[in-house]
């Protein structure tokens, strides 16, 4: 038996041998990036034109202002992060660097090769279960591509400024970036089943979520009333409460800790991670295979099941308007025929910018950053 740091006996996790991003993305998450992977090419064009500048000057400010982890420098986290790496079966690990901040935090950054960054204060805060589920959450999305992705929907946005002139430009906008941060959350979410495949405990997921949310004494937090707060938010209050909540979370990358954990705690009771440890889930080998309609089908399921599902006191007044949650779920699956052609005319304009932004005069720090 080995022993991890904190003198606790060690889990025995699972290796999930050739496992595809795909197992643990969230289905608003994976019909987006399904539609976007089939625009073969696209993505090399992205980090060809935006990825030389803005990958080298971040990595040299962290080689310069930061900690790169390894056997010698930050040896706990470096073998955490060699744990979570292994576990999901990532046999290449990308740099790693720990930066001054008191704040819990990840990121992962970069295209054509990515680094990740967490803080001191998730090195200091975080035990060791709950920094590999941390690492392995970054690791996620540096394996699904969320990096790339991203900066394609940045450089979809800022054309979407050249229109903003127009009568209707304000406001086809708004709509783009409320649609990219609407689809960044529920990468985000495909994160954290990513963590919690890397990690393989449950418990230190939830607790990981629970001191991002400000609980850095885990004597003087519960796990059961932290999700008990989690329903209070999401089926609480009045109509009141759900404007607020629109206004907290449209204009956010990150959806809120409480929101977090109940999506998780809502995946494990599914049978979904049960079954992936037990190695039923899609391989590498088949990404070539996946299917742009049946992803967003996918996707278009789960808007109609949480909207029928839902306690949301505004989603609820919906319903009874709609006369159904059948209404808003019909209206989502049309579009799936829709998706592809719109994802390869958004791309196609993204590219003319692309190529625009890409020529001698142009200064790279104007670029999208991912």
């Amino acid at each position: 038996m080995t022993i991890d740091d904190d003198n606790r006996p060690a889990r025995q996790r699972v290796t999930l041998t050739d496992i595809s991003s795909r197992a643990w993305e969230h289905p608003a998450d994976r019909g987006a990036l399904t539609a976007l992977r089939e625009l073969r090419g696209f993505d090399d064009v992205v980090k060809a034109f935006f990825g030389m500048w803005n990958e080298r000057g971040f990595r040299l400010s962290y080689l310069a202002g930061s900690i790169r982890v390894d056997h010698r420098q930050y040896p706990r986290v470096y073998q955490r992060y060699a744990e979570a790496a292994t576990t999901l079966d990532v046999a290449e690990l990308p740099e790693l660097f720990v930066t001054q901040s008191p704040m819990i935090h990840g990121q992962a950054i970069g295209m054509d090769k990515p680094f990740i960054v967490i803080t001191t204060g998730a090195v200091e805060k975080l035990d060791d279960d709950e920094l590999r589920a941390l690492l392995g959450h970054e690791i996620g999305h540096v394996r699904s591509g969320h990096a790339v992705y991203k900066t394609i929907m940045m450089i979809l946005t800022k054309w979407a400024t050249s229109v903003s002139w127009l009568p209707i430009g304000a406001i086809a906008l708004r709509a783009i970036i409320a649609a990219m941060y609407e689809w960044w959350r529920k990468a985000e979410l495909s994160a954290d089943r990513a963590g919690l495949l890397a990690g393989q405990d449950p418990s230190a997921s939830i607790r990981l979520l629970m001191k991002l949310a400000g609980g850095g004494d885990l004597s003087q937090i519960d796990t059961a009333a932290f999700l008990e707060q989690a329903a209070e938010y999401q089926g609480g209050g009045d109509l009141r409460d759900s404007i607020h909540k629109i206004s907290m979370t449209a204009w956010s990358s990150h959806p809120v800790p409480v929101a977090r954990a109940a999506e998780l705690r809502r995946w494990i009771d599914s049978g979904d991670y049960a079954r992936i440890v037990g190695g039923d889930y899609p391989r590498r080998d088949s990404d070539g295979n996946a299917s742009v309609t049946g992803d967003v089908k996918a996707a278009a399921s789960h808007y109609r099941e949480s909207f029928q599902n839902s306690q949301d006191p505004l989603v609820t007044l919906a319903r009874r308007v709609t006369g159904g949650a059948a209404d808003l779920g019909d209206w989502a699956g049309t579009q799936a025929g829709k998706a592809r052609a719109w994802a390869s005319t958004a791309a196609d304009a993204a590219g003319r910018a692309a190529r625009r932004e890409s020529r001698p005069a142009d200064n790279p720090g104007d670029t999208p950053q991912a």
